[in-house]
């Protein structure tokens, strides 16, 4: 007679079975994980007097070959006594070692730029020449980007007010921004929109006007265009200048281009003519003709601002 049989008795079931081959897989894989770091603790160790392969880099824009740091030691070693590498120098110093195919890479503080100070207009410099000033490239950059954007700096006061000017990097600038004034004798409608207050409308008048005087003698006389009044004239007269025109030759002008000048009427060219024809070159003067009531007290005083060629050397 068969006994009975016990509970749990008969063939291993299939998760069971799953279940061990795991079990064995990961012993076997610990096992190897644990091998392979003693391994490579080893390795550093019995290695550690002889390193990766080593770059050091410094910045600048020149010397782009690689040297051995051999040499490079010895080039320092053979420089004369205080002198300082130079700050635009770029080398590459390769260490050689023949175990690791990677490499650590060590970025060498380059030495600092002299900083210099020279007259300059910020409105053209350099990239390059702010960086001599002072600047560091981001800086400088920033500087440019604003003027590619159509920013001008019309005074020095506007340059300290860009927000990568420090207040002490200002104090040592200014003395040496250098913006030149404009000339409203030869600049151009374009030009002139620089100027605080100036839209296209009175650029373009500034010219006209210009021609029909034959050239501002005073920057006062651009108050004489018509809605050009003084504080106009104030807001700018720090930027303008007027170089010296060609004398207006009163004296010697035929009656038609007389009249064409805006303080003379047709009347008064005609009375000149006159005036002239019967009056020695002495007695040809701005005076003379207002004595002689041939201008208007208002074309007096417009024509006392010009630069009027002398009856002595034109007229007999």
């Amino acid at each position: 007679m068969t006994p009975p049989k016990k509970k749990g008795d008969g063939p291993l079931t299939a998760s069971f079975i799953t279940g061990a081959i795991a079990l064995v897989f990961l012993i076997i894989g610990y096992e190897v994980a644990v091998f392979v770091h003693k391994a490579a603790v080893t390795r550093l160790v019995a290695n550690r007097d002889q390193p990766d392969t080593v770059f050091v880099y410094a910045d600048g824009p020149s010397a782009p070959g690689v040297e051995d740091a051999t040499l490079v030691a010895k080039k320092r070693a053979d420089a004369p006594a205080g002198a300082s590498p130079s700050p635009t120098a770029s080398r590459s110093v390769r260490h050689n070692a023949a175990h690791s195919p990677e490499a650590v890479r060590v970025r060498e503080k380059a030495a600092p730029r002299p900083v210099e100070s020279f007259r300059f207009n910020p409105n053209t410099v350099s990239i390059e020449d702010l960086q001599r000033l002072g600047f560091s490239e981001k800086q400088a950059q920033s500087i440019d980007n604003y003027r590619q954007k159509g920013g001008r700096f019309r005074r020095k006061a506007d340059f300290a007010k860009s927000y990568v000017v420090a207040d002490s990097v200002y104090e040592r600038l200014a003395p040496f921004i250098d913006i030149p004034r404009l000339d409203i004798n030869k600049a151009d409608s374009v030009a002139l929109l620089d100027l605080p207050g100036i839209g296209p409308y009175f650029a373009g008048k500034v010219v006209q006007y210009r021609t029909k005087l034959g050239g501002y003698s005073t920057v006062e006389q651009l108050t004489e265009i018509y809605h050009f009044d003084s504080e106009k004239l104030d807001g700018m007269r720090d930027l303008i200048y007027c170089s010296k025109p060609a004398p207006f030759s009163i004296w010697t002008l035929p009656e038609a281009d007389l009249a064409k000048h805006p303080h003379l009427s047709r009347a008064e060219a005609h009375s000149i003519v006159l005036y002239r024809e019967h009056h020695t070159a002495a007695e040809c003067t701005l005076e003379g003709l207002r004595q002689a009531g041939i201008l208007s007290e208002e074309h007096y005083t417009g024509l006392s601002r010009c630069l009027l060629a002398a009856a002595s050397s034109t007229n007999d």
